[in-house]
């Protein structure tokens, strides 16, 4: 079973911890290197618990710890409805291609009611496929595909009902 868990402050390292995972992994699409002391970093942990509309979750197998998803509240339409984005998502390899990801994508799309904008760099082409079949599959085809001049890459948006405030 799939699920995915709020991450609390005294669990930011563990959540670090899976950035170095996750980091590691997207070095195959982004070049990024270590620091001189042999990490990453993610430069926004910290502010996953210092600002509002940022939402750090766990995701998780039967219990067990599988990834992670940053998610932030972007801003507010005209109309009052939120618009949200998938900051960082990951899925440790051993529970890719069995549907992991997309049920913890579901439940974050459920969650959280408003307008999502999920981007993805030009080069990661497997994280296209993943979202545009996730996207897809969660709004029957009902969401759009664009770029933006401040992203190199394809946004698809579109709306949910949630239950988030």
């Amino acid at each position: 079973m799939v699920t995915i868990q709020e991450i609390e402050y005294d669990r930011k390292s563990t959540l670090r911890n899976l950035l170095e995972l996750y980091k590691y992994d997207f070095t195959e699409f982004d070049p990024e290197d270590v620091n001189e002391n042999g990490l990453y970093d993610y430069q926004y942990l910290d502010h996953y618990w210092t600002e509002e509309g940022r939402h750090p979750f766990f995701i998780r197998v039967n219990g067990k710890l599988a990834g992670f998803a940053l998610v932030r509240k972007l801003e507010s339409t005209g109309d009052s409805k939120s618009i949200y984005s998938v900051a960082e998502f990951f899925v440790m390899k051993k529970y890719r291609q069995l549907g992991v990801g997309q049920g913890a994508a579901y439940e974050l799309f459920n969650r959280f009611s408003g307008v999502w904008k999920v981007a993805q760099i030009e080069e990661n082409k497997p994280a296209q496929l993943f979202w545009r079949k996730t996207i897809g599959k969660y709004t029957n085809n009902n969401y759009q595909e664009g770029r933006e001049a401040d992203w190199d890459g394809p946004i698809q948006t579109f709306s949910t009902r949630g239950t988030a405030p």
